[in-house]
Formats: C-alpha cells, structure tokens, sequence
C-alpha cells in the first residue's frame, strides 16, 4: 500500500511539472518580469471582440475544437480565442488546458478595472469571457452553454446577467502574465 501511495505521488508530481501548470492564484508579473511589451498586451486585449465575435452561436460539443470540428465547449473556446489573439500580438498562449487548471492560471481584478479577454467567474466555476469593454463600461460576455447547446453572446445589461451571473458571483479575473510568451 505504501509502494502505491509513493507512485502516484511521483506520478502527480511529474504530471504537474510536465503540464507545467500554476497552482496558485499570484500576481506572476512581479515574479517573473514582463516578458513582453505594453503594446504586445494592447493588440492582444484588442484582438480579442474580432475574434471571439467569429465563434458566436456554433455549436457545444464537450470537447469540441472550433479548428478540428466546427463545435466547442468553454476550455476550447477560450483556449480558441487567446492563442488566436496571442499570435496577432506576436505572443505565443502557453496551452491548453481544461477549465479547472485555466482557473488556477488566473488572477482577480477589480470590477472596475476590466478588460478584454477577463473572466467571470461564478461561485460553482462557471465561467464566460468578457470579450469586449466599451469605452462606457459596458461589457460583452462570450461562453459555450451546454444548456443551449451553441456559443452565446450577451451584455452585462441583459437581465440574466444581472439576476444569475452577478447573483452567484465569485469575481472578476485575468489570465496571470506566465500564460503569454514572446514568439522566438
């Protein structure tokens, strides 16, 4: 019994720092520097209303990829949209990643602080992009429903948002700065 609880210890271990995942919710960016430019962050978060807009009302398919299969579900669809974004931005995004292991890779952030490309994150993990910030402070969400069965667009005025998704929130988030990289 001992033998077995060893080697899955040393299996976890290595799984973890193979997938080189993040586990704790830190403000990376003052460990770690600022790998890239200001301006590489501004075409990314700017990159993202275009292109999140291209994957509104295909299909949810539980690990469906948009490239491979025209269907998504959540961890493909914001992985769809960040890598996408990263390489207008001349960045690379690190990988994919189920939803529960993105959700260890990002940070909180104020409500009034939001950009584009942040999450909201609800007190069970559900979670939908902000896809888009207008300059009024009005926001635009993106998520794969498996409830209705496509990709779903809405605004932080619709009225589902205000009595669900303000209802059950946890916060607002960002992806921490180790999930870009300069393209070398």
């Amino acid at each position: 019994m001992k033998i077995i609880f060893i080697v899955v210890t040393f299996i976890l271990f290595c799984a973890t720092s193979v997938l080189g995942l993040n586990t704790e919710n830190t403000n990376e960016s003052a460990e770690h520097g600022n790998a890239y430019s200001e301006e590489q962050k501004n075409i990314f978060r700017q990159s993202i209303p275009p292109i999140a807009k291209r994957f509104i009302g295909i299909p949810y398919k539980l690990g469906g990829s948009p490239p491979q299969s025209g269907t998504s579900d959540n961890s493909n669809l914001f992985f769809s949209i960040y890598n996408l974004a990263a390489q207008k931005a001349g960045l690379s995004y690190k990988k994919y990643m189920p939803m529960k292991y993105l959700l260890c890779n990002i940070r909180e952030v104020d409500e009034n602080n939001l950009k584009n490309g942040d999450l909201i994150v609800l007190n069970d993990d559900h979670t939908a992009m902000i896809y888009q910030v207008e300059n009024t402070g009005k926001i635009y969400l993106i998520y794969a429903s498996e409830k209705r069965q496509q990709v779903l667009s809405f605004n932080g005025d619709n009225i589902v948002f205000q009595v669900y998704w303000l209802e059950n929130l946890k916060g607002f988030f960002r992806l921490s700065d180790i999930m870009l990289a300069p393209t070398n």
